[in-house]
C-alpha cells in the first residue's frame, strides 16, 4: 500500500464485456391435411370453393426461459399464373396470441378486364412448405 495518491486512476479499471449467446431452443412443427390440389382450367372450374384446407403450425419452448416478442412469418402461396386465387385465407385460430393478416399488395387493373383469370399448369413441387 502506498500513501501517495495516483495520477491516472483509470488506469486502475477495466470493463469486461462477455457476450452472451442464448439458443431459446424453440420446436418448430406444422401438419396439414391436404397434401395435393389439383387446379382445373377456366372452363372447368367446379362451383364453389375447392376442399377446405387445414394447417396446423405450432411454435412450443422446450427451453426453461419464457420466450417474450416471438415473430412468426408464414408465406401461404395463394397467387398463380398472373396473380389467379387459388387460395384465401378464412380463419386463423391462435392460442395466446396476435395474428395480423396481409393479403397480397394489389396491381392496378386495366378497366375492362375479366375478373376470372385463366389458371396454366404451374408445378409447385420446388416450393418449400
Amino acid at each position: 500500500s502506498s500513501d501517495s495518491t495516483e495520477a491516472t486512476p483509470e488506469d486502475n479499471a477495466v470493463r469486461l464485456s462477455v457476450p452472451v449467446r442464448y439458443e431459446p431452443d424453440l420446436f418448430l412443427s406444422s401438419d396439414a391435411n391436404l397434401h395435393r390440389y389439383e387446379v382445373h382450367p377456366l372452363s372447368t372450374f367446379p362451383h364453389g370453393p375447392g376442399p377446405e384446407f387445414k394447417t396446423t403450425v405450432k411454435v412450443q419452448n422446450l427451453g426453461c426461459y419464457p420466450v417474450r416478442n416471438l415473430t412468426l412469418r408464414m408465406a401461404l402461396p395463394a397467387l398463380g399464373y398472373r396473380r389467379a386465387a387459388f387460395l384465401s385465407v378464412t380463419r386463423v385460430l391462435a392460442d395466446n396470441a396476435t395474428c395480423v393478416l396481409r393479403p397480397p399488395a394489389e396491381e392496378p387493373r386495366q378497366r375492362g378486364t375479366a375478373t376470372v383469370l385463366p389458371v396454366h399448369p404451374e408445378d409447385l413441387g420446388h416450393v418449400d412448405r
